[in-house]
């Protein structure tokens, strides 16, 4: 009978002794998933105050060009003239299409 409280004693010992480890594995787990959360919560925001920042630097771009695009300051002058010549192209290529489809209807 001793055997077998020696036994149940020790096995007791060694369920608590898991237990424990279960229970610290767990909180080690649950803390490294906050910080990871938090992680990537912070690089989300990061991702999109980047997309702000693109997209406020087009809006001020597109709102210089439209001011002064007849007279930029010198060190915007090529800049503009490569947007002009840019807003050229693209109205000769919608050009091109609008007498393509028109060719087409022709043909039918």
């Amino acid at each position: 009978m001793a055997k077998y409280d020696d036994f149940k004693k020790k096995a007791k010992e060694t369920f608590d002794t898991i237990a424990d480890v279960s229970v610290d594995a767990y909180k080690t787990a649950e803390e490294k998933a906050k910080i990871l959360a938090k992680k990537t919560k912070l690089r989300a925001g990061i991702v999109n105050d980047k997309a702000t920042i693109r997209r406020l630097s087009v809006e001020l771009g597109t709102t210089y060009y439209k001011l002064f695009k007849d007279n930029p300051g010198e060190e915007f002058e090529q800049l503009c003239l490569e947007i002009s010549n840019a807003h050229e192209r693209i109205a000769d290529k919608e050009s091109q299409i609008e007498e393509l489809k028109n060719a087409a209807k022709q043909d039918i």
